[in-house]
């Protein structure tokens, strides 16, 4: 196992490796066409430490938490985005400088050059604004059960907050701040609090922040696939969950204040730590199915399972949306659903993109958000 999980990460960095010679070939030679003799080692020592500035961070991040770290990998994250977009970009370049030149244009590669600089600063400056930028998305749902007292339900959901390095203190306050002012009933979180490392977490004392959360059926979430929910790192993560005074479902069925049953499932991730995810049929059984049923499930699939199990509301996250498109192409067809909402009858989804991000403080084609969510009951 150790082996081949060596040969993954030596073919990784090899591929890796490959990509960014081609980026820096290419930005040396544009280098060279504004300022001659430009190149060598004051190019591409700077060039290395940028690209590999995100892998060694994080990297060394598991031994060390220290401010120039989380700078280091910053820098890396952003160029992690804009190599992305140099990947699709430069093909492109390639083939307009060579129709240029056939055309009889002078200093081709100069001009298209300073054309993919624009259109990337533009990409980056536009995603970067869209990451930590949230905003608010509104859903008002009727559920065909009963109220216990109440007319409406008030649920406010935020996943994929990725707490840790790059997304900290500053961005959740934001979230409590903008959840509590809109007064819910409910708060739920489903899966992927943290950046897969607690310790981020402890030394900005997050939770603190919180504990900010005022809802009148408290504050519930779920496991994702980057929450460090098991192993060695489980018992640490379930204390620094209940300090922060969020009640986590793994794998369980709540009555809430005799107003809804909750259903929180494992993520399923679980295998990778030895920890077997139930099915949800079991999980239900002796729950009080007249009142609504909500379901947090990190990842979006088995809505055809939830549906027939008499779930009334399934909340998830983990698509990001795809985060950087066209990522959206790939994720639209991984999941049963990668954003929004959808209903079968009586049966209702939510996706969100997710508060957070992974990697990259970038987003397009997608946008930073928390839900709103109205559920109207029968009097």
């Amino acid at each position: 196992m150790k082996g081949r999980i060596a040969a993954a990460i030596a073919i990784f960095l090899l591929i890796y490796s490959l990509l960014q010679w081609g980026i820096g070939w290419h930005g040396a030679a544009w280098l060279r066409q504004l300022f001659p003799g430009a190149g060598g080692a004051a190019f591409w020592l700077p060039f290395a430490l940028l690209a590999y500035a995100y892998l060694i961070g994080r990297v060394l991040s598991v031994r060390f938490d220290a401010a120039p770290l989380r700078a280091l990998m910053r820098l890396g994250a952003y160029w992690m985005a804009a190599m992305v977009y140099l990947i699709l970009m430069l093909p492109a370049a390639d083939l307009a400088v060579w129709l240029l030149g056939l055309a009889g244009a002078k200093s081709p590669a100069l001009f298209v050059g300073w054309c993919v600089v624009v259109a990337l600063v533009g990409l980056i400056g536009y995603g970067s604004w869209n990451a930590w930028r949230p905003v608010a998305r509104e859903f008002r749902l009727r559920v065909r059960k009963p109220a216990a007292g109440r007319g409406t339900l008030r649920i406010a959901v935020a996943s994929d907050l990725h707490l840790g390095a790059l997304v900290g203190r500053r961005h959740l306050r934001r979230l409590v701040r903008d959840v509590n002012a809109f007064e819910p009933d409910l708060v739920l979180l489903p899966g992927d609090l943290l950046d897969d490392d607690l310790a981020p977490f402890v030394k900005d004392k997050l939770a603190d922040v919180f504990r900010g959360f005022r809802a009148r059926l408290g504050v519930y979430a779920v496991t994702g696939n980057h929450d460090p929910f098991g192993g060695s790192g489980g018992a640490a993560f379930a204390e620094a969950m209940a300090s922060s005074g969020i009640r986590m479902l793994m794998d369980e069925t709540l009555d809430v204040g005799g107003e809804l049953t909750l259903v929180g499932r494992l993520d399923r991730s679980a295998g990778r730590y030895g920890l077997r995810r139930a099915d949800l049929e079991p999980l239900l059984a002796g729950a009080d199915r007249r009142r609504p049923v909500v379901l947090m499930d990190h990842q979006p699939l088995g809505f055809a399972e939830a549906e027939a199990a008499g779930v009334d509301l399934m909340l998830s996250g983990h698509t990001h949306r795809g985060q950087l498109a066209p990522g959206h192409l790939i994720t639209r067809r991984l999941f049963d659903l990668d954003w929004g909402y959808v209903s079968r009858g009586a049966f209702h989804a939510i996706v969100s993109s997710g508060y957070g991000f992974w990697g990259p403080p970038i987003r397009i084609g997608s946008r930073s958000e928390w839900i709103q969510i109205t559920l109207e009951l029968e009097a």
